[in-house]
């Protein structure tokens, strides 16, 4: 941790990397969007555009001309052309672990928001898993859209961290904090679905890249009781509401999706129209290969 420009103490390996991060940023979601062919085909210069993307803005959007194609095999092929390989077998995942995102109402499906129509509030996925099961790369692709709302606010993790360093360098030390975030058991009728999870919010994994679990949830969340903790979580949530050029905003269209690590999203309310909203979800491990 001591050469990692996200170690709080390192100030001139962070104002090098800061430096660079800044250099050339993405101004719109625009030029983060990649005209593609086919996801499962990609071609040279496709990767490597939606790479360049990705080593600098975490995610890149795709547009492709499979429009409302179902296949999953769209989406397993694309993670692997990245590196994504091992799928978050989440409890409400399909059977492969490419998650349906659609409006369900089954017992299984209907507590949780994401099956429902309803606005999603900034977060990263997993937030809630075992610290050795947590999310690093992500793909969102759109089958059908919603025929009303369903957009998408994005933030890159990595520009979080850098305007609460900038801010305050404790606030990234609280946060850092390996009881900084609890989240509170699940508990269904009765039994334990999963245990409560504490950790931190960023961390450096061992690869020396930055990690970032959060949801601005306010219900179920148990923040670590102190002074600097408690600044840090409120400058966090006023940098995700307020409006400022790195927020991105868009709504995935048939064929199009999103692929990154796991930046911070939302998701805003939705009415569906003849046909169901559908996303599909891949949740991984692992982080997308040369980022």
């Amino acid at each position: 941790m001591v050469s990692s420009p996200f170690d709080p103490d390192n100030h001139k390996a962070y104002r090098a990397w800061r430096e660079q991060k800044l250099a050339d940023y993405p101004a719109s979601l625009d030029d983060l969007l990649v005209e593609i062919r086919d996801p499962r085909r990609l071609t040279e210069a496709e990767e490597k555009a939606i790479r360049t993307r990705c080593r600098k803005a975490n995610m890149a959007i795709y547009a492709s001309r499979t429009l409302d194609d179902p296949d999953k095999a769209i989406v397993r092929g694309l993670g692997r052309r990245f590196g994504l390989e091992r799928l978050d077998h989440n409890m409400c995942a399909d059977d492969d672990a490419i998650t349906s995102l659609t409006v369900q109402a089954d017992p299984l499906h209907r507590t949780y928001i994401p099956y429902s129509n309803r606005p999603i509030a900034w977060h990263t996925d997993g937030y809630y898993n075992h610290l050795n099961r947590q999310i690093h790369g992500l793909i969102l692709h759109c089958v059908e859209p919603a025929e009303e709302g369903g957009e998408n606010d994005l933030l890159d993790h990595e520009i979080a961290y850098l305007l609460l360093r900038d801010e305050n360098p404790d606030y990234i030390r609280a946060l850092m904090h390996p009881e900084a975030m609890t989240i509170p058991a699940n508990v269904v009728d009765g039994k334990e679905i999963r245990p409560a999870q504490t950790g931190p919010v960023f961390s450096i994994h061992s690869d020396g890249h930055l990690h970032m679990r959060y949801t601005a949830r306010t219900r179920s969340i148990e923040w670590r009781n102190d002074a600097a903790t408690g600044e840090a979580v409120a400058f966090l949530a006023r940098l995700l509401t307020e409006d400022a050029p790195w927020h991105f905003r868009g709504k995935l269209q048939a064929g199009q999706g999103l692929i990154g690590n796991n930046i911070l999203h939302t998701r805003t309310a939705f009415t569906d129209g003849e046909h169901k909203r559908l996303l599909y979800r891949a949740r991984y491990y692992d982080r997308i290969g040369g980022t």
